[in-house]
């Protein structure tokens, strides 16, 4: 009999696979050690594979792809409801080999090499401002016990730190500088560091088709383009523009029964730092809309609804409808055209 559907339990060194025929019949029930995988998944001929999308699932789904199989990333939220009885490996394996074959269910693109690059350099980055964010937290609360308060800003932080530190003030004791010394010196290097990583971000990707297709759009700069570059390997995966809109959580929850339709707040599901990013371009393109003299059609679009709605609603609706403008450009292939 001939594997059709084959559900993976990825994990770090022992894998579950899970094999059925035609007739939903299992066919494969075996435990393999990652030294032994490649060799396995080898021997059995093409068919469809479903993994979850965790950690190392798109270097594996890239690997069964070279020997000819068909792979699915299966986000884990959709998988646990065709998990049986207890939860086991081999349980979790045969809920994947399931829902890889549903018609309906929602995959997860698999991403290349060249994505998971700007991933990493974006991963980096954002690592880089939560301890920034950590630093500047601990500075403020450690000189408020001194009784002196700082702005939060992370400029107005550091400026406020070296203007206390220049000068002479009784309530700091020689050990307390020494120490806001070395935190002052940790802020800086890592606002150093963050200058470099978009630097390296704008210098590797800025002449990349995609991003200089997106950063027509008001609203995407550098940075939101080349994570929408590492989050979007393929726009097609998605039905329309709101479909990806949705996967971003950039569009409302639904709590309706009865006939009756309730609309919340965003989902906020998928992605949050690509979902922050384009909340950010948002936030800018709603600034810069109140300056402008002679206002687009977009342009007053935004000031009516900020006017209306408020304007965190107004930048969440940019973001918005920034996310269906991408998906257009690049599931048709077409360059953007600044609306009158």
């Amino acid at each position: 009999m001939k594997i059709t559907s084959l559900g993976i339990d990825l994990a770090k060194s022992v894998f579950h696979l899970w094999g059925v025929d035609a007739n939903g019949k299992r066919i494969l029930k075996k435990m393999v050690c990652r030294d032994k995988l490649r060799e396995e998944m080898i021997q059995i001929p093409p068919c469809l594979v479903g993994l979850e999308a965790c950690g190392g699932a798109h270097y594996w789904a890239r690997e069964f792809q070279k020997m000819g199989h068909t792979v699915k990333l299966i986000s884990p939220q959709f998988v646990k409801p065709y998990v049986k009885s207890n939860k086991s490996d081999f349980n979790d394996a045969e809920a994947i080999c399931e829902a890889v074959t549903r018609p309906n269910m929602r995959f997860v693109p698999v991403k290349g090499a060249a994505q998971q690059d700007i991933q990493m350099l974006h991963r980096m980055r954002s690592l880089m401002i939560k301890n920034r964010t950590a630093i500047i937290n601990q500075i403020r609360g450690l000189l408020a016990e001194y009784g002196i308060l700082l702005p939060r800003s992370s400029k107005k932080v550091a400026e406020g730190l070296l203007e206390v530190l220049g000068t002479e003030d009784d309530r700091l004791s020689p050990l307390a500088r020494e120490g806001f010394t070395e935190l002052k010196g940790q802020l800086l290097d890592l606002e150093k560091k963050i200058k470099e990583q978009d630097l390296r971000i704008s210098r590797h990707f800025s002449k990349h088709p995609v991003v200089k297709t997106l950063l027509e759009v008001p609203g995407i700069g550098i940075l939101t383009a080349t994570a929408l570059l590492a989050a979007l390997s393929d726009p097609r995966v998605f039905k329309n523009g709101r479909h990806f809109s949705a996967w971003l959580g950039l569009v409302p929850r639904q709590h309706s029964s009865g006939g009756k339709n309730v609309l919340l707040g965003i989902s906020k599901r998928g992605d949050e730092y690509l979902r922050t990013l384009l909340i950010h371009g948002g936030r800018a393109v709603v600034r810069s809309a109140a300056l402008q003299k002679t206002p687009t059609k977009r342009t007053q679009w935004v000031l009516d609804l900020a006017e209306r709605r408020g304007f965190n609603v107004a930048c969440v609706a940019v973001a918005n409808k920034n996310a269906r403008i991408v998906w257009s450009l690049l599931a048709k292939g077409e360059a953007y055209c600044q609306p009158a």
